[in-house]
């Protein structure tokens, strides 16, 4: 991958797929749509079939860019956090996304494997950070994940078949931190109460949530790890790319058509990706 800033680089890209979706919502919705209706054959089959979905409406939709799916076989060989990889066919500049597709509530920016972020506000042995410390912190190598977050969330809420892309603005959560506060259940209030592992929370000035930095010990798992924030708690801190929540509906016969592939030849195969190819043109050409 190039050296280029990737931060910047990513921005363009979520300011040009929020264009996109404003223009054509039909084509976001119908995506999100067959992507969320993965969920009636699997409760994680949603997350994988998102990724392969998102890059091709990159290829599709997005004439300025081109994606690539990176797949969980090359995960060891990884050098970030990535699920697609993303071209700007104007820059030539490349960057990595990951891609998340979670119900609304907790959500994870970066895994911080190293557990880097927490052992530096450990470091500082304060229930409390506060004043000129935090932009000491937030600027060292340690806290790199927290301005390098080049996730795209699929926030959705399954009850009521409403979908959010919503992309968490590190520069403006960065700009308005207030204080860091330890919050491992030994706190007077609750909002530490029955927490089994220790955790930063990071507020602004009106003591708004913003994210967290979770506890990365020897005994800690996925969900205990790394930097995370809330898509409700902290919606202040998100761009949503979908100007909000969205419907979308199942598509039962895309259950169908994967049911009846897995058990045909690939000559059919063959037939129906073209069929498939014909519609999506007549989509670009608007012709529905």
């Amino acid at each position: 991958m190039t050296n280029v800033n990737t931060k910047k680089a990513f921005r363009d890209f979520t300011d040009r797929l929020k264009l996109i979706v404003q223009k054509r919502p039909d084509l976001i919705t119908l995506t999100l749509s067959n992507i969320f209706t993965m969920r009636l054959i699997g409760n994680k089959t949603h997350g994988d079939l998102a990724e392969i979905g998102i890059a091709e409406f990159v290829n599709q939709f997005m004439y300025d860019f081109r994606s690539i799916h990176v797949g969980k076989d090359l995960y060891r060989a990884k050098s970030q956090e990535e699920d697609i990889t993303v071209t700007n066919e104007i820059t030539k500049e490349t960057f990595p996304i990951s891609l998340k597709a979670y119900g609304i509530g907790p959500l994870q920016l970066s895994t911080d494997k190293n557990s880097l972020m927490f052992e530096r506000l450990q470091n500082e042995k304060k229930r409390k950070i506060e004043g000129d410390l935090i932009r000491t912190i937030l600027s060292e190598p340690n806290f790199a994940p927290f301005h390098q977050v080049n996730v795209l969330p699929l926030i959705y809420d399954e009850e009521k078949q409403k979908c959010n892309i919503m992309v968490f603005d590190s520069e403006k959560a960065s700009e308005a931190v207030a204080y860091i506060a330890l919050e491992d259940g030994t706190e007077k209030n609750t909002k530490g109460k029955g927490r089994k592992h220790p955790v930063y929370r990071f507020y602004d000035g009106s003591n708004r949530y913003i994210c967290e930095v979770r506890y990365g010990g020897a005994s800690a798992n996925a969900l205990q790890r790394g930097l995370w924030t809330h898509s409700k708690n902290g919606v202040e801190y998100f761009d949503s790319i979908t100007s909000g929540w969205i419907d979308y509906s199942h598509n039962k016969i895309l259950v169908q058509l994967f049911s009846h592939a897995l058990v045909s030849q690939v000559s059919a195969h063959e037939l129906s990706l073209e069929i498939l190819k014909e519609n999506i043109n007549s989509l670009k050409d608007n012709k529905r």
